[in-house]
């Protein structure tokens, strides 16, 4: 008996991974605290995550042996953190709305400049950001929050031509941003409006055929991530929750965080099914193990 209990787990986590609908997650465990609003958690290819806190003056570094500070704010370095992607070179992009720019840091901490502007005009706050299949970047710039203030904006960077478009503008506060890859679209939260738009991408970066995704009330879809099947994770700020949705916009699964104000998402390990959350009324990073494996743009 003792031999078939645990080969009956193993069948039902087996059988129930191989339905795209069926989304489970284990319990909370918390990871770290004492953090100061925690956002924008990567996971590079060394098994490192790194974590903004967009109220303090470090990014946090947690491996399997240790949590620690990778890169303290100055001058020369960054100001304020907010979303981040590792790169496979062990380097990071942040968008840093404390400079109004987009920055590149490297495995070292050293810090460069990519963007800090459009036309001449500093950029206002930085959000999120994603890159397509083409290694080109796209990041969201909010302003003010507001549910009919629309002075929010998303940018296209070509890194080959080293061309800045403004492809999408008069959003009510854009948030979270990702490439699904399932449909091959561009997510975007608004967060103002409590809804997720989808845009189809032209082979310029430009966006056309704009929809409503989904609408979550009662809070702001703040950060999310894909797992491999395309389903959607919103980490929903204010409203307490994890929301799944198929890449068809049918809610599959809402899971209660440990507290009100999850605000980012990540899948991570050597499987690529552990899940992180950044939560900013704990101030805390927590994580759980989940039924689905992640996508991550630079892993097989």
């Amino acid at each position: 008996m003792k031999l078939i209990i645990p080969f009956l787990i193993l069948f039902t986590f087996l059988f129930t991974a191989g339905n795209p609908e069926n989304i489970e997650f284990s319990e909370w465990e918390l990871v770290v605290d004492n953090q100061k609003f925690p956002e924008g958690i990567t996971y590079n290819h060394d098994g490192i995550l790194y974590s903004s806190n967009c109220n303090g003056n470090w990014i946090t570094r947690i491996s399997e042996t240790k949590i620690d500070t990778f890169l303290l704010a100055s001058d020369s370095t960054f100001q304020k953190t907010n979303g981040m992607l590792a790169l496979p070179d062990g380097s990071i992009l942040a968008a840093d709305f404390g400079k109004g720019a987009i920055l590149k840091i490297n495995k070292n901490g050293k810090t460069k400049i990519l963007l800090d502007g459009y036309n001449g005009i500093r950029f206002n706050k930085p959000n999120d950001l994603t890159l397509d299949k083409n290694g080109n970047l796209f990041f969201s710039e909010p302003n003010t929050w507001g549910p009919e203030i629309y002075d929010g904006r998303v940018f296209y960077y070509n890194f080959s031509t080293k061309t800045l478009k403004l492809i999408k503008d008069k959003i009510a506060f854009p948030n979270g941003i990702g490439i699904s890859p399932k449909t091959g679209r561009l997510y975007l939260s608004e967060s103002a409006k409590s809804r997720i738009l989808s845009f189809e991408i032209n082979k310029d970066g430009t966006l056309t055929d704009e929809k409503v995704f989904a609408e979550i009330p009662g809070g702001d879809p703040d950060g999310f991530n894909f797992d491999e099947d395309g389903n959607l994770y919103v980490a929903h700020f204010g409203g307490g929750n994890i929301y799944v949705f198929s890449p068809e916009g049918k809610l599959l699964h809402k899971v209660k965080t440990p507290g009100s104000k999850p605000s980012n998402v990540e899948f991570a390990g050597n499987d690529l099914m552990t899940f992180y959350i950044t939560e900013d009324e704990t101030n805390s990073i927590y994580k759980c193990r989940v039924n689905k494996k992640g996508f991550n743009i630079f892993r097989k």
